[in-house]
């Protein structure tokens, strides 16, 4: 069974065992420190994962197993959000994250004046443009070499769903 709960200081361990998992952050943001330690756990945990933003963990049969979250946007794009996850890489290819994408995405769009949220994909990342599809979001476009990580240009993908 999978559930979305607020991040806790018992997922610390687990937290730095997943991120230092290259297959795992081979996609996600840079500003993710490598290697991660227990100290940018508690960070995240405590004070990251509340700065203008709404984050869950995902768990999978009571297992903290990953996070969801959204990115609020100011001004003008306030009633936008971009929405990220990761899952550890024991736990892929179970549905899991396609799960917990559309409970999160059905959860802000009933409980918060968020009417859009958007995903940037890496190209190269053909699992998490299958997981977005299967949440009810749609492929918006390309911006070539919108992305830069570790030496490389990447295409952005970009996926929406709008309420």
């Amino acid at each position: 069974m999978i559930k979305l709960r607020d991040l806790n200081q018992q997922d610390d361990n687990l937290l730095v065992a997943y991120l230092n998992n290259k297959k795992v952050v081979q996609y996600l943001s840079s500003r993710i420190p490598q290697p991660y330690t227990l100290e940018d756990a508690a960070w995240w945990i405590n004070t990251g994962c509340k700065d203008q933003a709404t984050v869950k963990a995902i768990t999978f049969n009571n297992v903290f197993c990953g996070v969801i979250g959204v990115y609020h946007q100011p001004f003008e794009y306030a009633h936008s959000a971009e929405i990220g996850y990761w899952l550890a890489e024991e736990f892929w290819n179970k549905g899991i994250t396609s799960k917990a994408l559309q409970i999160f995405s059905q959860s802000l769009f009933d409980n918060t004046d968020i009417v859009r949220l958007y995903a940037p994909v890496f190209s190269g990342n053909t699992a998490s443009m299958r997981v977005l599809e299967k949440a009810g979001f749609s492929f918006e476009g390309i911006s070539a070499k919108a992305l830069f990580k570790h030496g490389k240009y990447y295409d952005e993908h970009r996926f929406a769903r709008v309420y």
